[in-house]
């Protein structure tokens, strides 16, 4: 197994503290891959296996454990008795009906320290919240970056190039890893994940009956990843097709997509006003290999391609993201943490000087002092215009210390 590291850090503050730890994720970015890191690093410090409940609602071992009261009976089993420190891992806790109420009582009878997955963000922390409101943490996991890509891959800076063209186009599900790289079997691969997240994510949690028209929904936001999207475009795109199709259901179809971590909605701000807006937003995918299985490796998609990386690597460095409006002006992101903010531009090449003072102009009425960064795939380095920094997108990607 290979070592998540950075989310390793992020949790280990909190093992053997009173909160929940909650592991948040779309199907097969890892989640039960580090769940057994965790466990593997207790044994090694001494903690006893026994000690230790593991339960995988994904395995068909637990497959007798249903509801809340079978989980609560059979971890109270297996740790009867036991002296010393208790954990208590439960991967895809979703899996088990009103879970909850079995996660609240083993944290109120001070059963062990509790560590729960599940795929649904908005499910695991709207059921909590009701129950243990500020008592636990959400830590979300994600494909991998493509750092972490070159990790899995054995591979050495020297080969970004030819790495990220991989990389771009099948996506960073750690499975892919266990595989052949070729478009015929990352193809089934992808389409599995895809078929799992939307058939259990999305449609039988919400009890969708048109499936046919969830998938087209999809396959719009996928063709459109990178672009200003609403619920009205969608309509009116399903309409032309001669189906019938409410602004309502796409907003609930959107809504539920981007709950299963399958796609993700950027909000724009706008900069003069200083307030988030409500509408035209845009979507991106949860792994970017989606677009190679929706709507397959089109060569005039690059740039959302890009986008979309960037965005997930931002969010996977612990950035809030929003998309940036100024007057008639559109701003690809602006990353916020800790207070700090950078504006980012992404583009493929600067490939003339129309392009360079579109990508740099839209900074000039930006009249605050924040970093101001444009990103792309051009080879030279150190370009400055005007105050506004150039930077390699392999560059970006790979450093450790780019707005670490």
């Amino acid at each position: 197994m290979i070592s998540r590291q950075k989310y390793i850090e992020r949790i280990q503050a909190y093992i053997d503290k009173p909160v929940i730890k909650v592991i948040t994720g779309i199907r097969r970015c890892g989640k039960s891959t580090f769940m057994r890191i965790l466990v593997n690093q207790l044994i090694e410090k001494g903690v006893k296996s026994e000690n230790i409940v593991l339960i995988k609602k994904d395995s068909l071992d637990f497959e007798f454990i249903k509801d809340y009261n079978d989980l609560h009976l059979y971890v109270k089993q297996q740790l009867k008795g036991k002296k010393g420190p208790k954990y208590i891992f439960i991967d895809e806790v979703q899996e088990v009906s009103n879970w909850e109420k079995a996660v609240a009582g083993f944290l109120a009878d001070n059963m062990g320290d509790i560590y729960i997955s599940g795929s649904n963000a908005r499910m695991l922390s709207s059921e909590l919240s009701t129950l243990l409101s500020g008592r636990y943490i959400e830590f979300n996991m994600f494909t991998l970056t493509f750092s972490e890509f070159l990790s899995f891959r054995k591979k050495g800076e020297d080969q970004s190039e030819s790495e990220f063209k991989l990389y771009m186009k099948y996506g960073g599900f750690p499975g892919l890893h266990h595989i052949e790289l070729n478009d015929e079997f990352i193809n089934q691969y992808l389409n599995a994940i895809y078929n799992t997240v939307l058939l259990k994510d999305v449609v039988a949690r919400n009890q969708v009956r048109d499936v046919a028209l969830l998938e087209k929904v999809f396959r719009y936001i996928a063709d459109n990843c990178g672009n200003i999207t609403t619920a009205k475009s969608i309509s009116n795109y399903i309409k032309s097709q001669h189906l019938k199709c409410s602004v309502d259901t796409i907003q609930n179809y959107i809504s539920w997509l981007t709950d299963a971590n399958i796609i993700h909605k950027v909000n724009r701000y706008d900069i003069k006003g200083k307030r988030q807006l409500e509408i035209y937003e845009k979507y991106f995918m949860g792994d970017i290999g989606f677009l190679f299985s929706t709507i397959g490796n089109k060569v005039e998609d690059i740039s959302g391609k890009l986008e979309n990386i960037v965005y997930l690597e931002l969010i996977s460095r612990g950035y809030s993201v929003q998309i940036g409006k100024l007057y008639d002006k559109e701003i690809d992101f602006i990353a916020t943490k800790n207070n700090k903010k950078t504006y980012i531009q992404v583009c493929y090449l600067l490939n003339d000087q129309k392009v360079i003072d579109r990508e740099f102009g839209v900074f000039n009425s930006v009249k605050d002092n924040y970093e101001k960064l444009v990103l792309s795939l051009d080879k030279y380095s150190g370009y400055d215009y005007e105050g506004i920094q150039w930077m390699n997108l392999l560059d970006f990607l790979l450093e450790n210390n780019s707005l670490n």
